[in-house]
């Protein structure tokens, strides 16, 4: 596992933003505590545990390069609460693909909620959960609410 210091909770966010974006699996799997517990609104509903997590964002990242689309992530409502030890986030998350000229294919927009402590000084995340709300009537997830 690569050792990356995440002197602050922002920094682990925009980590996420710029591995996701670069698919670097290790650098993204480095803000992830190894006791991480995952609730996902994909295929795998659970994730507990840092092999599980690193094997799910390698098919993640294999997936958008097999695509061969950029994917950059956005946060919008964004709130950080935090002491010396533990932070909390909430916010919306917004997925954007693009192909090589720049052309957005899709997009979607997730709830999520993150949980960190800090551990040997960096923030690492313990606990994430990304969701959408249901239409009650299809029952299918709402990708763009937001």
């Amino acid at each position: 596992m690569m050792s990356v210091r995440f002197n602050n909770v922002l920094d682990v966010l925009e980590n996420y933003k710029s591995s996701v974006n670069e698919k670097d699996v290790d650098r993204f799997v480095s803000a992830y505590a190894s006791d991480i517990h995952i609730y996902d609104c994909w295929q795998n509903w659970e994730c507990t545990g840092f092999t599980q997590w690193s094997e799910n964002v390698h098919e993640w990242f294999d997936s958008l390069t097999k695509e061969d689309v950029l994917l950059k992530v956005d946060y919008d409502d964004l709130v950080v609460e935090e002491n010396s030890n533990l932070a909390f986030v909430r916010c919306t998350v917004r997925f954007a693909a693009y192909n090589k000229s720049g052309e957005k294919l899709r997009q979607m927009t997730n709830r999520f909620t993150f949980g960190l402590r800090k551990q040997n000084d960096s923030w690492l995340i313990t606990h994430e959960h990304s969701s959408l709300p249901i239409n009650m009537e299809t029952g299918k997830g709402i990708f763009n609410l937001k």
